[in-house]
């Protein structure tokens, strides 16, 4: 009875915690905030052991996706093939402006690339404040998400690279030893699409309507970015700044690096003579700095942030 006495007595004004502060007695009691951010290192070791639920959770999503239409995961590469379709109407035959050889391969290429960075911008966006249902539910890092919707982007565009392999092959154009060229290409945009989608994430969180704005932003995007016509023919006659900073452009930077890598033949000036397609010494430089800048500075992002998803 005493023991039982001693513990009431230690809510009383004269027990022994009277003129404690509540972080005090959280110290003295080994207590700690409710989804507290950890430390940088801490907080990706708890996303490393998540590595499995990421997979597990972007792979059902993709099988979900078009459970509803008729025609299923078909859709995951017929989309692309529509957009192609398309922008060669408009630009390889009504606009006949584009003189670039093998010009379906080179722009379902185009095509295939943007698409897999546009569908990683749009889908982190959204990551966060559509899925605030599984977030409050369950205690788990909050990048999950979005890096789980970049690795669904990236199914897909595995997926639609077998119809692309078909479409190269079509037109003439035989495998060779630069085809491996693409497996590092796909590492280093899946890391910067990773990047941009967790940078997007945090600021679809907060601000929902950023997602209305997007489509725009996106579609200017590819416009500046060559997927249906070269860029570099538009801007001969612009300041070497702005050439410059077309030539880096990260979505031309990874579209010409894949484009190089299974059609290297028409950047040959010895078989098209009047072809203006260059491929810059420092492309693969670029691309890994795109790709490590936008990851780092996504990642730092959005763990800055990682005790607000979800609240309010």
């Amino acid at each position: 009875m005493s023991t039982v006495s001693e513990q009431v007595n230690l809510s009383l004004p004269g027990g022994v915690d009277a003129g404690l502060s509540q972080k005090q007695l959280a110290d003295k009691y080994g207590l700690s905030v409710s989804g507290a951010r950890p430390g940088l290192v801490a907080y990706t070791k708890q996303l490393w052991g998540r590595r499995h639920f990421i997979v597990a959770f972007a792979t059902a999503r993709l099988v979900a996706q078009y459970t509803t239409a008729k025609m299923g995961q078909v859709w995951q590469v017929v989309t692309p093939l529509l957009n192609c379709a398309v922008f060669y109407l408009v630009f390889g035959v009504i606009l006949s402006g584009n003189n670039t050889p093998k010009y379906i391969p080179w722009l379902c290429v185009g095509v295939f690339i943007f698409q897999f960075i546009q569908s990683a911008v749009q889908s982190g966006t959204g990551a966060i404040s559509y899925n605030l249902g599984l977030i409050r539910a369950l205690h788990f890092p909050r990048a999950c998400m979005p890096i789980a919707f970049t690795v669904i982007q990236l199914q897909q565009l595995l997926i639609s690279m077998v119809v692309l392999v078909a479409i190269v092959l079509s037109n003439d154009l035989m495998p060779g030893a630069t085809w491996l060229q693409v497996i590092p290409a796909l590492v280093l945009l899946s890391f910067f699409n990773t990047g941009l989608a967790l940078m997007m994430a945090r600021i679809g969180a907060k601000t929902s309507d950023v997602s209305q704005l997007m489509p725009f932003i996106l579609r200017t995007w590819m416009y500046l970015s060559g997927v249906m016509y070269t860029i570099s023919d538009h801007v001969q006659k612009w300041p070497v700044w702005i050439q410059n900073l077309v030539q880096a452009n990260p979505a031309s930077v990874y579209m010409e690096l894949v484009r190089h890598a299974m059609i290297p033949s028409i950047y040959s000036p010895h078989k098209y003579p009047s072809n203006h397609l260059t491929l810059p010494g420092h492309i693969w430089a670029m691309a890994v700095g795109w790709a490590v800048v936008a990851f780092v500075i996504g990642y730092v992002f959005f763990w800055k942030a990682e005790e607000e998803y979800g609240r309010g």
